[in-house]
């Protein structure tokens, strides 16, 4: 074979193996676009705007229709066994049966229950239903459901003041084999199944719980995307599952654990039960992750949803790989991060029931939010559209809602926690 034919093979050998890696490197990144069209990336910001319906003379457009619960109103389920998760003794594990004794359906890991209890009066009237969302904090399983609820005291300082009525009622009066009522999983904070990017899991206290699903689910899948979580809390007699952690980080070289404690006891060493004192802040997830792209889920309290969020957001992490939860007043700020700069609008809202008018000028995250704000009493539970409880007339005008209600709406209703005005509004409130 003479010199000439033998460059002239290599050269041919080579300009195949570019084109097998050029057609290789095609598919990907096909594979890759379907993957951010199925998330909706390129979007305005994963946003999903629909319209309440009024009354139908009013001639809007209707109500907006969520994915069907997996089964219909409330389903029974038996306690079968209770677990104290921290060293305080304020976070416990309630493990639920269904009574039909039925198979349950899977869910997506991150969602949560919506429990309607009766709940004695303390003063001695008739009992009160109260509705209340927790998160589901273990991998989907056909025989049970795991909700992980932390014992609400009264507030700092005011011993005066009511304890958390829901959380107490769970830890003193729902013992092995006490009956609760509850919905199907269901809301909007749950892991992508479909996404190939590393996971980072950043939860504060008791807002670990949805968090623990997602690891759970992945673990138990075999999912091969790498896992960061990043868990605050202030020692570590308020950590919950340290076990479970532990064992979890030292037999998944895949999955990395970061405790930040913010007010370390004696006995927490640093480097064996916690990994930095201080809080989990941007400044401590630019010291530990690459410069990878990542997808962050971010569940917490209201200091930390609402100093975090904004953070990842102005660092330049897209919205589409900005997943949160958050309850109560935490989700009075980080919503408006996303929302408030492109709904806000000159809009008048009247309570007519409270004779009060105000102008919507955006600065409040939600309806609900700005009828607090003006001292107006509203009953509310999950503040995610989940639970139904802050369901409420509208007399005219029209909304729009930050993402699709869970909860079944009465026609001519709206649910304050997700929505915003588009038009002006009048309310029965």
């Amino acid at each position: 074979m003479s010199n000439a034919t033998l460059v002239l093979l290599i050269t041919a050998a080579i300009l195949a193996q570019v084109a097998v890696f050029g057609l290789f490197g095609w598919l990907r990144q096909r594979a890759q676009l379907r993957v951010l069209e199925r998330r909706g990336e390129g979007g305005a910001g994963g946003a999903v705007r629909m319209v309440g319906k009024p009354e139908q003379d009013q001639g809007l457009d209707p109500a907006p229709v969520a994915q069907a619960p997996a089964w219909p109103g409330h389903r029974e389920f038996v306690v079968q066994r209770r677990v104290i998760e921290d060293g305080n003794g304020a976070v416990c594990s309630f493990y639920l049966s269904p009574a039909d004794g039925q198979p349950l359906p899977t869910y997506r890991p991150g969602q949560y229950l919506t429990f309607k209890l009766e709940v004695p009066d303390p003063t001695g009237g008739p009992p009160k239903t109260l509705v209340r969302c927790y998160s589901l904090s273990d991998r989907p399983r056909t025989d049970c459901y795991r909700v992980s609820i932390k014992r609400v005291p009264p507030p700092p300082g005011r011993p005066d003041l009511p304890a958390g009525v829901v959380s107490n009622h769970f830890h003193d009066q729902l013992k092995e084999g006490s009956r609760v009522w509850a919905r199907a999983p269901s809301g909007h904070f749950f892991l992508t199944q479909d996404s190939a990017l590393p996971v980072v899991l950043i939860g504060g206290g008791i807002g670990i719980t949805p968090l623990l699903s997602i690891l759970n689910t992945m673990s138990d899948r075999a999912d091969p995307r790498e896992v960061w979580l990043f868990y605050g809390v202030r020692n570590g007699a308020e950590r919950i599952m340290s076990e479970h952690l532990k064992t979890l980080s030292e037999g998944q070289p895949g999955f990395h654990l970061h405790c930040c404690y913010a007010v370390p006891d004696p006995d927490d060493l640093l480097g064996r039960d916690y990994q930095q004192q201080g809080y989990v802040d941007l400044a401590l997830l630019q010291r530990t992750l690459d410069f990878r792209r990542h997808e962050f889920y971010v569940c917490g309290p209201p200091a930390m949803m609402e100093s975090l969020v904004p953070a990842l957001a102005a660092q330049g992490v897209p919205a589409a790989d900005i997943h949160y939860e958050s309850f109560g007043p935490a989700s009075l700020n980080t919503r408006a991060v996303h929302v408030s700069t492109t709904r806000a609008n000159t809009s008048v809202v009247r309570f007519s029931r409270s004779g009060k008018t105000v102008s919507w000028d955006g600065a409040a995250a939600s309806l609900l939010d700005l009828a607090e704000g003006q001292g107006i009493v509203v009953d509310s539970g999950c503040r995610a559209g989940s639970c139904g409880t802050c369901q409420t007339r509208i007399e005219s005008g029209a909304v729009t809602y930050s993402q699709a209600p869970d909860a079944d709406l009465k026609p001519g209703h709206c649910l304050l926690c997700i929505s915003t005005p588009t038009t002006d509004l009048t309310l029965t409130l």
